[in-house]
């Protein structure tokens, strides 16, 4: 594969801006409610103890307009020190944003970029400037990692397009931010970088102003509080491991558990309810705040639960969990044009849970994670990849306690069905009504693969017990 060079100028200036994202005037976005009972809750955790921070940041690289050598990326290497400068397809510095953007693909069978010095990051992705147009090909990253200069081998990114976002039709659709992406892909402490983009189909076409993203996600120490729920098993520093390590999922105690946060007991006349299980606040795992757009958006009530997982990989420690929130928040929001994390809820691979989507842990908070079904849902990530890899027993559990809590207040059961009105997908055009599981996987309302083979197959156990949870047994 050619190499593409930016000068050690051009690699300094290639950060990209941070601007506020504030709604602009007459946005549709929700206001704060004025009745109390409907105001947004304050989370329910412990003070977290001050501690100093370090802002991320977002390495943006454009990929020049020719095509790539195609080198086999089984055998080829990067070379062990920079080329030399002569290099005669080094590149031009990015400009902060494109000057205009085109859904007309450009011939070019492959693109590639080799950045051997950059400021260091842990997360990386592909996007270009059109969300409506897509990436049929194959991505593939390589990096080296920080203080040891060892090369990782050739990884795919997963080039998912239109399965994710905001609903045709809302403000944050509407925004005029909004990119084409691929997933992003956790690398861990990464100083150097190579990539190469495939064009697949009749055509090998890609779209227009592919760029790689560089994400550092930046350090943030929110000590040790632990949110509500009591002790459980070893996780995260400051974040709490609640539950169970057995593969058998039990329900807690039968008895109507109190509900956190002054959520209006008019939502509670039904009669199945679960008991909350421990959230990390946005607070907690160090989301900024000034990167999402102001004011919250909600809609009537939560009618179901989609699962996905972030196709990122499982290269984390459980102790790097708050960080890769931070590099999918910052990628969502700074390289996507999102308007805030796209998921209501995630959990890591140890079954610790975390807020997503601002708003509410209790509300049901316009979410972007399932193209065409966002109105009335809550999307739940399972941080990692889940294609080859099964889930833990903890996640099961994390996600049945989850579920139950939440679906519990909106008196839904976990086993059974609703039908829902598509926004309008691929898969499912505007309008139609469909029929899903109460706890469905994205698959089932997108073509996609997520959250992936093994953790799809794990959703009937976790449907019965979450029912359980909510004493439905």
């Amino acid at each position: 594969m050619r190499r593409f060079l930016a000068s050690s100028t051009g690699v300094a200036a290639c950060a990209a801006f941070v601007l506020p994202l504030a709604l602009p005037p007459g946005a549709s976005a929700a206001t704060l409610p004025t009745d109390p009972r409907d105001a947004p809750p304050a989370p329910r955790v412990q003070p977290v103890q001050a501690a100093p921070d370090v802002p991320g940041s977002t390495q943006s690289l454009p990929l020049p307009d020719r095509p790539a050598d195609s080198a086999d990326p089984e055998t080829s290497e990067p070379p062990a020190s920079e080329p030399p400068s002569s290099e005669p397809w080094s590149s031009e510095a990015p400009s902060e944003a494109p000057s205009a953007r085109s859904s007309a693909p450009t011939r070019v069978p492959e693109r590639g970029r080799y950045e051997p010095r950059v400021r260091p990051f842990s997360l990386v992705g592909v996007v270009w400037d059109d969300a409506g147009a897509e990436l049929h090909g194959t991505v593939q990253i390589r990096t080296r990692a920080a203080g040891t200069g060892d090369w990782s081998g050739w990884q795919d990114i997963e080039t998912h397009t239109g399965d994710h976002g905001a609903d045709p039709g809302t403000a944050e659709a509407a925004s005029g931010r909004l990119r084409g992406a691929t997933a992003p892909l956790w690398v861990g402490a990464s100083d150097g970088v190579e990539v190469r983009v495939r064009g697949e189909g009749a055509d090998r076409e890609l779209p227009r102003g592919l760029r790689l993203e560089l994400v550092d996600p930046g350090q943030f120490a929110p000590g040790a509080a632990e949110a509500p729920g009591g002790p459980g098993a070893a996780g995260a520093p400051g974040v709490p491991a609640l539950l169970p390590a057995s593969r058998t999922v039990r329900p807690a105690a039968a008895a109507r558990p109190p509900y956190p946060d002054g959520f209006p007991e008019s939502f509670l006349a039904g009669q199945y309810a679960a008991s909350r299980p421990g959230i990390t606040s946005r607070k907690q795992w160090g989301a900024n705040e000034s990167l999402r757009e102001g004011g919250y958006v909600y809609t009537r009530t939560v009618k179901a639960a989609f699962v996905h997982h972030t196709s990122t990989g499982n290269n984390y420690t459980c102790a790097q969990a708050p960080s890769v929130l931070r590099g999918i928040y910052r990628y969502h929001v700074v390289s996507s044009g999102w308007r805030d994390f796209g998921y209501n809820f995630a959990v890591d691979k140890c079954g610790n849970i975390y807020e997503g989507r601002a708003g509410g842990v209790t509300k049901a908070v316009l979410g972007a994670h399932t193209l065409g079904f966002n109105s009335n849902t809550m999307g739940v990530a399972v941080l990692g990849t889940y294609n080859k890899t099964g889930p833990s027993a903890a996640v099961e559990t994390a996600v049945a306690r989850l579920t139950a809590w939440k679906l519990g207040l909106f008196q839904a059961d976990p086993r059974g069905k609703v039908t829902l009105t598509s926004g309008g997908s691929g898969k499912y055009k505007k309008g139609r009504k469909i029929s899903f599981n109460v706890i469905s996987g994205h698959r089932d309302g997108v073509s996609t693969d997520c959250p992936g083979t093994r953790l799809y197959n794990r959703l009937p156990a976790i449907r019965t017990a979450s029912a359980d949870y909510q004493g439905r047994g």
